[in-house]
């Protein structure tokens, strides 16, 4: 060889990509009339498959004029312009009916209802994140949602339900999940299509939102105290005093429910928590979200290392890709810290283990909590009377 001979290296640690957060799966009903309109709907969202909008105020156009589309769609571009993969479903003879087709299942190797957002990724290369059946949401619907939340490390939003406060506690304790978050009651909206105010699903709202969050804020932040846009009342009376304990919206906190309240400052969502058993780490809305950001970050930013030859330099590059990932979310204010490190001891990367191609690695972090309970200490004092004379002759 009488000239240059190069030897590309391409050792080292790499960036973790963070993952989509802000991608919001729908799961809703739409009629229209016979005809161009009921054609155009029917090609924009076919029944049963996730379809990804980008354009939402197009997607309005053609959502149709009966259902849940195009209302919670509407809601949703009140707060933001997100992502959106719709599964349009049909509706039933009965509610009965309406329920077994948002839940759905597998027809002919094809999932349906709310099952087809586990198809989303696959068949549009997006996950849905932020989950919801606004409209749809009874009991049975709810359970189907957390189950598929949990299959995507997502979050959904459901409707707490009920006549009042009192069964909206109730229906509560049918859930224990990390990735559900209640809401009562709903909110009131102009609807253009009748002309009139109208209920407009709280759940529809909290998609939109918790996408907005996400985009200008990051998912560490819950959606509980920012301004919701575009509503001019509630369903119910939720009575508010933010020092009250007592107050409506708080006894709804207390049992994990998240309320809807007005403030000086126009109407907003005040809660923080999950539906997960009490005592559990993951009760905000916040800490669940940054375990799913976390763990799906890493793993994905990983997929280069397997198969890769083991030796002690593969080793140190994944465990920096990890510390470097950790310490962007650390600069950025997502997480308070966090630290990855390799352990050798005996059935833990010794010999044997090392030898099956087997590698341990491990990495703690810690979320950042909302601030949900402030303690203020006020005191009346003489002491500031004191120079009272020489503040006149000042």
């Amino acid at each position: 060889m009488h000239g240059i001979t190069i030897t590309e290296v391409n050792q080292g640690a790499r960036a973790l990509v963070r993952v989509a957060t802000a991608v919001i799966g729908l799961v809703a009903t739409a009629t229209a009339p016979a005809g161009d309109q009921a054609a155009k709907l029917d090609a924009a969202f076919p029944l049963n498959r996730p379809v990804l909008i980008a354009n939402l105020d197009a997607a309005i156009g053609v959502a149709g004029t009966g259902g849940t589309l195009r209302p919670a769609l509407q809601a949703i571009v009140d707060q933001v312009r997100a992502p959106v993969i719709v599964v349009r479903v049909a509706t039933g003879a009965d509610a009965a009916g309406t329920t077994a087709n948002v839940i759905g299942g597998t027809v002919n190797g094809l999932k349906t209802g709310l099952q087809a957002l586990l198809a989303a990724e696959a068949q549009l290369g997006i996950r849905p994140r932020i989950l919801g059946c606004p409209g749809l949401d009874g009991a049975a619907v709810t359970a189907a949602l957390v189950t598929v939340a949990d299959k995507l490390r997502g979050f959904a939003y459901a409707a707490a339900g009920g006549a009042d406060i009192t069964a909206a506690i109730g229906n509560r304790a049918n859930f224990s999940s990390r990735r559900l978050m209640l809401l009562y009651p709903d909110f009131v909206a102009f609807d253009a299509v009748t002309a009139a105010n109208a209920t407009s699903f709280a759940v529809a709202r909290a998609l939109g939102l918790r996408a907005k969050i996400d985009q200008e804020t990051g998912w560490h932040k819950t959606i509980s105290n920012v301004p919701v846009e575009g509503v001019l009342g509630l369903t119910k009376d939720i009575g508010f005093d933010v020092m009250d304990a007592g107050c409506e919206a708080n006894l709804l906190n207390d049992k994990q429910i998240t309320a809807l309240i007005r403030t000086p400052a126009g109407y907003r969502f005040w809660g923080n928590r999950t539906t997960a058993p009490a005592g559990d780490l993951f009760s905000f809305e916040s800490t669940a979200r940054t375990a799913d950001v976390v763990m799906d970050t890493i793993v994905g930013g990983l997929l280069w290392a397997i198969d890769k030859p083991l030796r002690p330099s593969l080793v140190k590059d994944i465990v920096e890709t990890i510390n470097g990932g950790l310490r962007q979310m650390k600069a950025e204010g997502r997480i308070v810290d966090g630290r990855a490190w390799f352990e050798q001891k005996p059935g833990k990367n010794d010999t044997a283990f090392l030898s099956a191609g087997k590698l341990a690695i491990d990495y703690d972090y810690t979320p950042v909590p909302p601030l949900e309970n402030l303690t203020l200490t006020q005191r009346i004092t003489d002491s500031y009377l004191a120079d009272f004379a020489a503040g006149l002759a000042a």
